[in-house]
C-alpha cells in the first residue's frame, strides 16, 4: 500500500476538502482549533474538490475555506515552502476575508468570525518549540482578550513534531502525524486507524484510489514544489557563502558539499549562526551537529 504525500496542496484539498470529507474536516479542525474537544458539530465546505477534476500547476493556491455551524468562516493552508513576506500574506487572506463578507451597506453585527488554519512544512516561530501556536487580539500590558474574538491565527509548523507511532496519543498529535509521515507508510498503523475519520483519510490518499490523471498531476505539484524549494535555499546559500568568503576566505568544496544535506530549517538557522562563528572549525562544528549519514 503506497500514499500520495497530504503536504502536496492538490492532495491536501482532495483528502480534507471534498464535498465526501466533512467528518475527516471536523475531526481535523476540532483537533487543531479545539484541542481534540468536540465542538465542531458540522460544516459546510465552501469551495469543494470536484471528483474528477484535475486542478493544474496554475491553480497554485489551494485553500479550502468552510463555515461551521455558528457561521465562523475557517481558511485552512498547506504551504510546503517559505515566501517573502509570508506572515503579511496569512494575515491578508484572514482581514480580506472577515471584510469580504459584507456587501457594501450592510451592518457590522452580520460579520462573523474568521479563523485562519496555516499548516508549514517550515520553522515559522523559533521563539517557542510548540507546534501549534495560536494567535488572538490582546491588550498588550494585561493580555486579556479583545471584546469579539473575531480574528484568529492558528500555525500548526509540522518540522518541530518529532514524536513516534509509539508515541501518539492525543488527537492533534495523530493528525500532525498524518500530515507529516502519509507518504513513508506502507500500511495504516493501528494507532491512526483507531481513529475512524484518520483511517478514512488514509484511504483516500491511497494511491490506489488515484486515476493515472490524478497521479501525474500528484507528481507534477510535488516536483514544482521542490523545485521552488530548490530555488529558495539556492539564493540562501549564495548569501551564505558571500558571509563566510568574507568572513574566512574562500571555502572548499569539501565543505560546500555538506551544505547538500541541510534541511530548510537548517539553512535558516545557519543564517542565525553564521555572524557568531569565530573559524571555520565552528562552521564545521555546527555541520556536525546538524548532519547524519547513515554510512
Amino acid at each position: 500500500m503506497r500514499f500520495i504525500n497530504p503536504k502536496i496542496d492538490y492532495a491536501f484539498k482532495r483528502i480534507f476538502g471534498s464535498d465526501q470529507s466533512q467528518e475527516i474536516l471536523i475531526s481535523f479542525l476540532n483537533a487543531i482549533i479545539y484541542n481534540g474537544e468536540s465542538i465542531i458539530k458540522s460544516i459546510t465546505i465552501i469551495n469543494p474538490y470536484t471528483p474528477g477534476k484535475i486542478i493544474t500547476l496554475k491553480e497554485t493556491y489551494l485553500d479550502i475555506k468552510a463555515v461551521l455551524e455558528d457561521r465562523s468562516v475557517v481558511i485552512i493552508e498547506m504551504q510546503i515552502a517559505t515566501t517573502i513576506a509570508f506572515d503579511k500574506r496569512v494575515a491578508y487572506n484572514l482581514s480580506k476575508t472577515y471584510a469580504n463578507q459584507l456587501e457594501r451597506g450592510e451592518r457590522y453585527h452580520l460579520l462573523n468570525p474568521v479563523i485562519a488554519v496555516t499548516i508549514t512544512d517550515f520553522v515559522m516561530f523559533k521563539d517557542t518549540e510548540k507546534v501549534v501556536t495560536k494567535f488572538v487580539f490582546k491588550e498588550e500590558d494585561e493580555s486579556f482578550e479583545y471584546k469579539s474574538n473575531l480574528l484568529r491565527l492558528i500555525f500548526v509548523e509540522l518540522p518541530k513534531f518529532q514524536k513516534t507511532l509509539a508515541e501518539l496519543q492525543t488527537l492533534i498529535d495523530k493528525w500532525i502525524y498524518f500530515l507529516k509521515e502519509t507518504s513513508h507508510l506502507e500500511t495504516i498503523p493501528e494507532v491512526l486507524g483507531e481513529v475512524p475519520e484518520i483511517e478514512r483519510a488514509l484511504n483516500i490518499a491511497n494511491q490506489a484510489n488515484f486515476s493515472l490523471e490524478e497521479l501525474d498531476e500528484v507528481d507534477r505539484r510535488g516536483m514544482a514544489l521542490q523545485d521552488e524549494r530548490g530555488r529558495i535555499n539556492a539564493a540562501k546559500l549564495e548569501v551564505l557563502m558571500r558571509i563566510l568568503n568574507k568572513q574566512f576566505g574562500e571555502i572548499s568544496q569539501e565543505i560546500t558539499r555538506q551544505f547538500d544535506y541541510l534541511s530548510d530549517t537548517d539553512f535558516d538557522d545557519l543564517a542565525e549562526a553564521v555572524l557568531d562563528f569565530n573559524n571555520l572549525d565552528d562552521l564545521l562544528s555546527w555541520l556536525k551537529e546538524r548532519i547524519s549519514f547513515d554510512d
